[in-house]
């Protein structure tokens, strides 16, 4: 039985990234750390340590419960470890704030106006909005 594996080989066997190169590749933009340290993809982890890891701009801190090398079903892999209960309610924190308060620019359904577009918002702001007297 193992008691540590390379911290790439762990994240992807935990089913967290699809690819161990994907794996590596997140460790080495530092988007994943062991204990609060950012870390080398061949960083060593073990049962017990905490890692905090980052998909998607969403942050995730989970304790290690067991060691693989292999990636198995997604059942399997939800057993090697656990997430914090702070991480559980600060991810639904998350999801509801991008839910309420959506980014503008995804909003506009057919992109930018166009000329034509621009001109008549401002004709209809103009005409609406004037405080000149001669109306």
């Amino acid at each position: 039985m193992m008691d540590s594996i390379r911290i790439d080989k762990w994240l992807w066997a935990a089913r967290f990234y699809k690819t161990r190169s994907l794996a590596t590749e997140e460790v080495g933009k530092g988007r994943v750390q062991i204990s609060g340290h950012d870390i080398k993809p061949s960083r060593e982890v073990r049962v017990g340590d905490t890692v905090v890891l980052w998909q998607a701009a969403v942050k995730r801190t989970v304790v290690v419960l067991g060691i693989s090398g292999t990636r198995g079903s997604a059942p399997v892999a939800q057993t090697l470890y656990e997430e914090t209960a702070q991480s559980v309610l600060e991810r639904a924190q998350a999801a509801e704030q991008r839910r309420l308060h959506a980014e503008p620019a995804l909003a506009i359904a057919h992109g930018r106006p166009t000329k034509r577009d621009r001109r008549d918002l401002q004709k209809g702001l103009n005409a609406r909005w004037s405080a000149s007297i001669d109306d």
